[in-house]
């Protein structure tokens, strides 16, 4: 089978990121704006938002779009 398209992909990650950027802001914005060392906080919002994309995520989001995804 042929991989997806590009531009597919990269909706397919959209919809999947940035729910997830914004459920994180909401529940721990707070806690990472106190965090002033920006290379700090981008690391923990990266520790907690790549696995969630990889292992739970993207699974979801490519399952539910897999027939859009092949057209």
């Amino acid at each position: 089978m042929a991989p997806p398209k590009k531009w597919k992909m990269a909706i397919v990650i959209w919809l999947a990121i940035y729910p997830l950027i914004t459920v994180v802001f909401i529940l721990f914005g707070k806690y990472l704006m106190q965090i002033e060392f920006v290379p700090l906080r981008t690391l923990l919002m990266t520790l907690i938002l790549v696995p969630i994309m990889v292992f739970f995520l993207m699974p979801f989001v490519m399952k539910l779009l897999a027939d859009w995804m092949k057209k």
